[in-house]
């Protein structure tokens, strides 16, 4: 399988690399842009050194399942995922596009990530052991690791640079960014998109612990844009084996966050090699999660 860690199109124009997707704009088509998902991987920030064979391609066909699946509760970016109907000047890179590419419609992405938690893990576990109150929400004593809030939270944070890390807000302090209306209408929105594909997931075997989104403004309405609901922004865990009271096991970047966590790295770059076993175990992860919930 061909691995695809960075691209470079002559003829089109990079005007962003972030930690897995390369943005370019196309001549002529000022409204549009090509999003390319390639095989990186970070973890804690930092993009590792080895990528994950055919990662892209996967969570490239898992966004186009759940844009299909939540397309009645907000417009997203996508104008199409197949490379022949791209413009001419993407042609001759049609090879390595196709799979992991979409064309979609510019917006300005909002300066906050869209994060919903159905359960109580990772950063927000973490905070809540020091103070029940979390990000302003005034969370029960005695919760455990993993157990699963009365109703899923919204929880946005800022957009950190690439190599620094995201922080945690209030809904208060969100709104002095964008103002209470878009507040509002921004966690209206994600909350419904992550109920909705949350009880999806469930008939799948699969429980959505958290998620992030992303959404953008274009011509005064709100858009769902880059990824959606991948291993690389979720935290999957299997139904099945579903434990409170401690971590879970998972199909996401978990694993690899918890290999990394066993060394003595200190969690900046530049990173750790990988080992062929957690490359592919880790690709095993994100392609059962594909597997379980489109049943391709």
């Amino acid at each position: 399988m061909t691995t695809v860690k960075t691209t470079d199109f002559a003829g089109l124009t990079l005007v962003h690399r972030g930690k897995v997707r390369d943005m370019y704009s196309l001549p002529g088509h000022d409204d549009k842009l090509l999003m390319v998902a390639t095989d990186r991987i970070s973890a804690y920030d930092v993009v590792m050194d080895d990528a994950i064979p055919g990662k892209g391609e996967i969570l490239t066909r898992l966004s186009l399942f759940w844009f299909d699946l939540l397309g009645d509760i907000v417009e997203n970016h996508l104008i199409t995922a197949d490379v022949e109907a791209y413009p001419e000047v993407c042609r001759p890179y049609a090879g390595q596009l196709r799979g992991r590419s979409m064309l979609v419609k510019k917006t300005r992405p909002l300066p906050i990530e869209c994060i919903v938690r159905g359960y109580i893990s990772g950063s927000f576990w973490s905070a809540y052991r020091k103070d029940t109150t979390v990000c302003g929400f005034v969370l029960p004593a005695g919760m455990r690791e993993s157990d699963k809030f009365a109703e899923p939270l919204f929880t946005p944070s800022t957009k950190a640079e690439l190599g620094t890390h995201d922080e945690n807000i209030s809904l208060a302090a969100m709104e002095k960014i964008v103002g209470p209306g878009r507040a509002g209408e921004i966690a209206a929105i994600s909350t419904s998109l992550y109920r909705r594909a949350a009880d999806y997931a469930l008939t799948k075997g699969i429980i959505i612990a958290d998620t992030k989104f992303e959404l953008g403004e274009r011509d005064g309405k709100l858009i769902l844009i880059d990824e959606v609901l991948t291993p690389d922004s979720s935290r999957f865990w299997p139904l099945d084996r579903y434990t409170p009271g401690q971590g879970q096991p998972s199909y996401d970047k978990q694993f690899l966050r918890d290999y990394l966590s066993s060394l003595t790295w200190d969690k900046t770059p530049p990173p750790p090699p990988l080992p062929a076993e957690i490359v592919e175990k880790t690709r095993a992860r994100y392609l059962e999660a594909l597997e379980r919930l489109t049943g391709r």
